[in-house]
């Protein structure tokens, strides 16, 4: 199959997606998109984007599978220990000025990073005063990361991820084993807000004192990174903060003008005052 065929063939099968059921890829990094595709029609058993893109049409049921590969769920518990860091010891001291705080988990895909905060929230003695929203476009992600069960043997690295973060605590005190399983306590989720959020086609999310969206940019083009940015500005109260991943930044944006750094090395931002 040529290349030009391919590219049609996809692009009708993202516009397939986006007209049936408003999920709108169209505009994500297109080498990583191709990516996943063919690994979607691969072993999904299709011949071509064609018969994938007729299936997802007139299959509902072909939507979580494909979504499932479109939509990437890889992540750690305390993942990138120096960012979590900055968060307890630079950020936290002014959400401890808040009554009440508001935190959004965008792109929480099955919860690892979710559960980071409000464990380090705990830790702190704010999570009682704070409604954390973890929002995804995958429904899958989304119970997953409502079950908070992970394999057990990811639980070594989440613990030393979670120690050189600056861990006040021991890890192995907010899990229960079971079957092979860390089963997270579910006190963990009394103050979560679990809703399903596109960062291409949604609208502002509420006045937030902190988003975390990390390592979800990258697999956008730069028109939908800049939308996301400015949606984030928008959805940030007075001074709040966002923070990135370590492969992103804003400094491109058109709405870069709206942040100042106040952690550059760990992509941690405050909005500006206009």
């Amino acid at each position: 199959m040529s290349d030009l065929i391919e590219d049609i063939e996809i692009r009708l099968l993202l516009e397939a997606l986006h007209q049936r059921y408003h999920y709108d890829f169209r505009n994500y990094a297109q080498a990583s998109i191709r990516r996943r595709l063919r690994q979607a029609r691969d072993q999904l058993g299709f011949a071509n984007f064609s018969a994938l893109q007729e299936a997802l049409l007139h299959d509902e049921a072909m939507l979580p599978r494909l979504l499932a590969y479109l939509t990437v769920q890889v992540s750690e518990m305390f993942r990138d220990p120096s960012y979590f860091r900055a968060i307890r010891e630079k950020v936290v001291p002014h959400l401890r000025t808040f009554p009440s705080l508001k935190i959004w988990i965008a792109g929480c895909s099955t919860g690892e990073e979710l559960y980071s905060f409000v464990i380090l929230f705990r830790e702190e003695g704010l999570e009682q005063r704070t409604l954390f929203y973890a929002t995804d476009i995958s429904q899958d992600a989304l119970d997953a990361a409502a079950r908070g069960i992970y394999s057990l043997d990811r639980m070594r690295t989440f613990t030393e991820n979670h120690r050189a973060a600056g861990g006040k605590s021991s890890l192995s005190e907010y899990y229960r084993t079971a079957y092979g399983n860390a089963v997270l306590d579910q006190g963990l989720r009394d103050k979560v807000v679990f809703s399903d959020h596109s960062l291409v086609t949604d609208a502002v999310f509420g006045e937030m004192h902190l988003i975390s969206c990390r390592n979800v940019l990258i697999y956008f083009n730069r028109d939908l990174q800049d939308r996301a940015i400015g949606l984030f500005r928008d959805s940030l109260g007075r001074k709040g903060f966002l923070g990135l991943g370590s492969k992103e930044n804003i400094r491109f944006s058109s709405h870069a003008d709206g942040f100042s750094d106040f952690a550059r090395q760990d992509k941690i931002y405050q909005r500006r005052e206009a």
